[in-house]
């Protein structure tokens, strides 16, 4: 047996993932590596109003492998929504998901919420590293 670490194969068209695909890439073990996805992987995936639900729940599931990937997701998806004025996204679905964090999620969704509800009154402190980079998530703070 090969001790190699397995790429995850179960997308029909990893550019363009569908709800369940995302869903058993995120609890493969080894979903954490990126480096096999393609490049900008993640603007892909935030940017794809089909999957934000299940990313939504995949940051929401303090077991899942790929939380804080889901996270980061979700940081470019309201980050995209607010800065285009809610072309990219309707707000309505924004709210929907910054309620349902700040109702039951846990210290990573609520700071999120947090900070997308800051965002909204203040477009002007968003920071590319920040909200697209990951840097929200690898450094969990609430912006002011």
């Amino acid at each position: 047996m090969s001790t190699q670490q397995q790429a995850f194969r179960g997308f029909a068209n990893p550019v363009d993932p569908q709800p369940a695909e995302l869903r058993a890439w995120a609890y493969h073990p080894d979903s954490v590596r990126l480096d096999t996805m393609p490049r900008e992987w993640d603007i892909l995936v935030a940017s794809n109003d089909k999957l934000t639900e299940t990313l939504f729940a995949l940051a929401s599931d303090v077991s899942c492998p790929a939380r804080r990937f889901a996270l980061h997701c979700l940081y470019i998806f309201a980050a995209d929504a607010i800065r285009t004025g809610f072309r990219a996204h309707k707000k309505s679905k924004v709210r929907k998901y910054v309620e349902q964090a700040e109702e039951r999620g846990d210290a990573p969704l609520a700071g999120w919420a947090h900070n997308v509800r800051v965002l909204q009154r203040r477009p002007d402190l968003f920071d590319y590293y920040d909200w697209n980079e990951g840097g929200l998530v690898r450094n969990p703070r609430r912006i002011t």
